[in-house]
């Protein structure tokens, strides 16, 4: 008996499908490459005027490896998960370098590419290039665990790869861009994470956790595990001048390669604050004036920041002027810095609310 998933999917995306979305127009490898990316772990209201602005700045694969690592990020800052930017610059300059510009049309060479994982290969190849590929992103993964009541977390590889399986078995030959795109519109508007619109599905008849009335249990949750808690000063530093000391994180890690302000180990109590920054930075400052703190959650643990802010008095060499830089707020702003550092610098009676 043929397999009828695709068809139906194919009509309701005819009717009820995003057709009009920013990187449908003037549709190509690097656009599709740029939303993908984007899209991961992000919701499309959020990335839509990322991605135009993005795009305004950096039209093609030419002008985003060229440009400085710093206005890449800068970019992409509030988006959140900067690996994905830098991933993304890393990769720009291997498709010049490497295809002179020109993205291949081959998913294991796509995947070769710094960044690009199998399914978001498989994206460009159908999206960009028409050819058969197929996709498993999120949205995905919750379609096709619901459908086939696939048990498990899909974090786990035998999970991972039933979904595989079903995701393949399920990809069409014709009308291959608008079935990628159908399926991923139905886990976004249809099949959501929670209250899915199960009765305008045009897959329910054929849903084993619809019939099931299971629909809660698919797909797996995560194992649970309690997050750290840990907790930092954050230095308000400037001088007589107005401006502000940044410091450059470390090129991996959290918020890596982003602008940040200066930290202190939590060990030191509000009074020794001067003393440290005189022996850690070489910097003369007045007493300290706290701000309100706040709770930053990653994915992988919480992050107390209490900032405070510390007038400079004097000298204010640092050193390492790639890593440690005194700049107007405008100046920094302008740089890729992580959103609760911006709400800083902008609004610190704001940062409460991060």
């Amino acid at each position: 008996m043929p397999d009828r998933f695709a068809d139906k999917l194919l009509r309701w995306y005819d009717q009820h499908g995003r057709h009009d979305l920013p990187w449908h127009h003037n549709r190509n490898a690097y656009r599709v490459w740029v939303s993908e990316i984007m899209l991961q772990q992000t919701q499309v209201t959020t990335v839509i005027p990322y991605f135009e602005a993005f795009m305004a700045r950096f039209p093609d694969v030419h002008a985003l490896a060229s440009a400085p690592v710093d206005d890449v990020l800068g970019h992409w800052s509030g988006l959140g998960y900067y690996a994905r930017a830098r991933n993304l610059h890393k990769a720009a300059k291997q498709v010049v370098d490497e295809f002179g510009g020109e993205f291949p049309a081959d998913q294991k060479q796509l995947e070769n590419l710094t960044g690009i994982g199998r399914s978001t290969a498989a994206a460009i190849v159908a999206q960009a290039f028409e050819k058969r590929a197929t996709i498993l992103d999120g949205n995905v993964k919750r379609v096709l665990a619901r459908y086939h009541a696939v048990p498990g977390w899909p974090g786990q590889a035998a999970v991972l790869n039933q979904l595989w399986e079903h995701a393949e078995s399920h990809t069409p030959e014709a009308r291959i861009k608008d079935y990628t795109q159908a399926i991923m519109d139905l886990g976004a508007m249809v099949c959501t994470r929670s209250k899915p619109g199960c009765e305008a599905c045009p897959l329910n008849d054929g849903c084993l956790a619809y019939a099931r009335d299971e629909i809660r249990l698919y797909p797996g949750s995560k194992p649970k595990r309690e997050k750290p808690e840990k907790t930092t000063w954050m230095l308000i530093l400037e001088d007589a001048e107005g401006r502000i000391l940044m410091e450059r994180r470390p090129p991996s890690g959290i918020w890596g390669g982003l602008w940040s302000l200066p930290e202190l180990d939590p060990a030191y109590g509000s009074d020794e604050l001067q003393d440290a920054c005189a022996r850690e930075l070489g910097l003369n400052c007045h007493s300290p004036e706290p701000i309100s703190g706040f709770r930053h959650t990653f994915s992988h643990y919480h992050l107390h920041i209490q900032p405070v802010r510390l007038p400079v008095a004097g000298n204010t060499q640092v050193g390492d002027s790639d890593r440690l830089r005194w700049l107007h707020r405008e100046e920094a702003l302008s740089l890729g810095l992580p959103a609760p550092i911006r709400t800083l610098l902008t609004e610190p009676e704001q940062a409460t609310l991060l």
